[in-house]
């Protein structure tokens, strides 16, 4: 079974930058694609950003230029660069692996 723990989430100020990290156990990122998704409250949950089992990235267009995802396949963890954040960043963020999904980090953007 595949259990994954977000860590990184936070309060800042918009523009300032947190690092989200998802840490995977009964599974493999470098086999599988894996999933950034983000809840904020009264919406869906979206994708904000992925990796393919090759490395490839994948952004959604409203954090293109300002977020990075990443992996270190040794520790088996999945990052999330997050720059330049905004008010409309603030969120609970989660990963996804092989359909399974961590509890979520939170993260909120404000003044």
């Amino acid at each position: 079974q595949v259990q994954l723990v977000e860590s990184g989430g936070g309060l800042v100020q918009p523009g300032e930058s947190l690092r989200l990290s998802c840490a995977a156990s009964g599974g493999s990122f470098s086999e599988n694609a894996m999933g950034w998704y983000r809840q904020a409250p009264g919406k869906q949950r979206e994708l904000v950003a992925g990796i393919t089992g090759y490395g490839r990235p994948i952004y959604a267009d409203s954090v293109k230029g300002r977020f990075t995802i990443s992996r270190d396949t040794a520790k088996n963890t999945v990052y999330l660069q997050m720059n330049s954040l905004k008010p409309e960043d603030t969120a609970v963020y989660y990963c996804e692996l092989q359909s399974y999904w961590g509890q979520g980090t939170q993260v909120t953007v404000s003044s």
